[in-house]
């Protein structure tokens, strides 16, 4: 499946800019979410093709909303990268046990991020 429309769910302004703007000018067409229960709802409704998920966020974490939309029979296919802060390899184990595809640590690597987005298409 070709990834062209990406869900990106960061409670940062600053951080949903740098990676909209990575995304769009690389071809990708994005919407956006500020936490994890829009985000969770955004992607029931609009069945994005991947989804660039933060996890240190208020209300409803990354790792929590990557387990709701695994969870889910509309959502659980879409493929989730969960793009934070915490490094600690036990933060990893435990995304990926959500449901995650991938996992990058920020600052996010532009390159990582578009390589991961093109093995996971």
């Amino acid at each position: 499946m070709a990834i062209s429309r990406i869900l990106v769910v960061d409670d940062s302004p600053t951080e949903r800019f740098f990676i909209s703007d990575l995304l769009v000018k690389n071809g990708y067409l994005v919407s956006m979410a500020e936490n994890g229960e829009e985000g969770v709802a955004q992607a029931k409704q609009t069945l994005p093709d991947l989804i660039i998920m933060d996890v240190v966020m208020p209300g409803m974490n990354g790792f929590q909303a990557t387990r709701a939309l695994s969870k889910e029979d509309t959502t659980k296919n879409i493929p989730v990268i969960l793009c934070t802060t915490k490094g600690q390899e036990t933060d990893k184990v435990w995304g990926m046990r959500q449901g995650a595809r991938a996992y990058l640590v920020k600052p996010v690597n532009p390159n990582d991020l578009l390589s991961q987005i093109k093995t996971l298409g």
